[in-house]
């Protein structure tokens, strides 16, 4: 492992999300610290800021197929983002879909089964000015079938049981405290929860912490963060994994002390399944970091996907801290919200093969142009040039970690319709699971949109990109983490409520009483 240690001139969007430029003379500090983030937002516009006990038990009831047919206004959509396709960088004109195709629709049916819920469960979060977005819930199968659902409330994250028909099986544990859902993982006796609790820094920011409990009770919280490594964690945007042996945990830091004091990066520790801290990983990683994924391995690194607005795109940083020679996935403005959003909770995933392949989807608006950086000294600063006003949805394909993938196939390509919340999963033996919500008569700036909402989008391919079905539109929401059952179906909680896109949320989140279960078997 690498421990890369960089300085960068970088400062982060604080999580306030109030909107600033840069000053020109910032431009002086980047070109001495080896920062491009300073001389591409300073000229391009604003940046904005990121975000980034017990209850008693409730019965649920099932109800039937969620799937519905597009709507008049989801239909030009997913016709639209349905046309065959090959391997491109960027969008390409769209095309009938095949008869064949289209009939392999009618598979994608998602069931679900209603939880009451002990708490309210506030199921919005102000993302990039305040745009709007899916507060994230973790669903997560242990090894004997059970799952677990992890979501805030006012009183803590709560993390309740289900059986594997996902009907509650018992109250709710109340991690009191826990700020965030960062990453979840099932164990037969328990559950590991990736979260941020209180701590005392310089920042008056909360700490990153693993928290594990066995049969109800806490086992060990473990803060992954502190004075001592000079680093805080005002919001995760994580993932955690869990390799049956060691908890990978991948989050962003900010630094409160030593050569990254005030400054944004991301961090991957290893924990043992007592909760002690192991080698590996690194304590300064990709520069604000836009978006996390994770995959655990069974032996040596995990390996990670994160989107840098140094280096301006998707890199694969298996092993060392920041992706200077790591493998490209693709070249994208990562900054003030132009990337598609945070792995895993809001755009695409890590997934992969049996043969060892790697599959990841995401909101991608490409690149017109992609070139160093001439103000950055460093030689390794991008600026990149976005194609699209509106993000669409790309997958990319990587042959193993250690290579970088093909041109990407993008899924949709209308011009005026945003996509967002793009998720990626394993359907079946050989092919994959992609869903998106799409807004049309999309109204950009400053790299986020408003539209109308015409629906939650599935659609399946290949391991090489080729479409296996069209679109299907469903009612069901896909709003936080995908989890695999034993059989191959896909699983996932979310609010039942009717998205709206149309202006962003100011004031405090909605709130729902209840979740849905849903589930899709292949």
């Amino acid at each position: 492992m690498t421990n890369a240690r960089r300085t960068t001139s970088h400062r982060h969007r604080d999580r306030r999300r109030i909107a600033r430029k840069p000053l020109a003379g910032s431009l002086a500090v980047a070109a001495l610290l080896g920062g491009a983030w300073y001389a591409t937002a300073a000229t391009d516009s604003a940046d904005r800021d990121s975000g980034s006990g017990s209850s008693t038990a409730a019965g649920a009831n099932t109800s039937a197929s969620e799937s519905t047919g597009a709507t008049a206004g989801a239909t030009a959509t997913a016709t639209a983002s349905s046309a065959k396709t090959t391997p491109s960088t960027t969008p390409k004109a769209v095309a009938k879909t095949p008869v064949a195709a289209a009939a392999a629709t009618g598979t994608l049916s998602p069931t679900s089964t209603a939880v009451p819920l002990a708490a309210k469960f506030p199921y919005l979060t102000a993302g990039y000015n305040n745009t709007r977005q899916w507060t994230r819930t973790s669903t997560a199968v242990a090894p004997d079938g059970t799952l677990r659902v992890a979501w805030p409330a006012a009183d803590g994250v709560h993390v309740t049981p289900l059986n594997a028909a996902g009907v509650r099986s018992g109250a709710d544990t109340v991690v009191k405290g826990a700020k965030e859902v960062g990453g979840l993982v099932a164990h037969n006796d328990g559950f590991a929860l990736l979260t941020r609790v209180a701590d005392t820094n310089k920042w008056k920011e909360t700490a990153a912490a693993i928290i594990r409990y066995t049969n109800g009770k806490q086992t060990f919280r473990t803060k992954l963060t502190g004075t001592a490594s000079n680093d805080t964690s005002p919001g995760l945007d994580g993932q955690l994994t869990w390799n049956g042996t060691k908890y990978g945990a991948y989050f962003v830091v900010h630094g409160a002390g030593g050569f990254a004091d005030g400054h944004f990066g991301d961090k991957l520790a290893y924990i043992s399944a007592k909760g002690a801290k192991l080698s590996g990983g690194w304590s300064w990683g990709c520069s604000h970091n836009e978006g996390i994924a994770l995959h655990a391995e069974t032996s040596g690194a995990f390996t990670s996907l994160c989107f840098d607005d140094w280096r301006s795109g998707l890199f694969v940083s298996t092993g060392i801290g920041a992706p200077d020679v790591a493998p490209v996935v693709q070249r994208e403005q990562c900054w003030a919200g132009y990337c598609g959003g945070s792995f895993p909770g809001r755009t695409g995933d890590l997934v992969k093969s049996a043969s060892g392949r790697y599959a990841t989807a995401f909101a991608s608006r490409g690149a017109a142009s992609a070139k160093k950086n001439s103000a950055d000294s460093s030689g390794r600063g991008w600026t990149v040039t976005p194609r699209t006003s509106t993000h669409q949805v790309a997958v990319a394909f990587m042959a193993n970690r250690n290579s970088g993938p093909g041109k990407a196939v993008y899924l949709t390509s209308a011009a005026g319709t945003e996509n967002v919340d793009v998720h990626i999963a394993p359907y079946g033996k050989d092919r994959l699971l992609v869903s998106w919500e799409s807004l049309k008569g999309a109204k950009c700036a400053a790299g986020t949109c408003t539209g109308t909402f015409t629906g939650t989008h599935l659609r399946l391919i290949d391991w090489n990109g080729k479409f296996q079905s069209a679109d299907k539109v469903v009612s069901t929401r896909i709003s936080g983490d995908i989890a695999v059952l034993k059989s191959g179906a896909l699983t996932w909680a979310y609010a039942p409520v009717t998205p709206t896109y149309a202006s962003p949320l100011n004031g405090a989140s909605p709130t729902a009483t209840s979740l849905r279960i849903a589930r899709l078997t292949p």
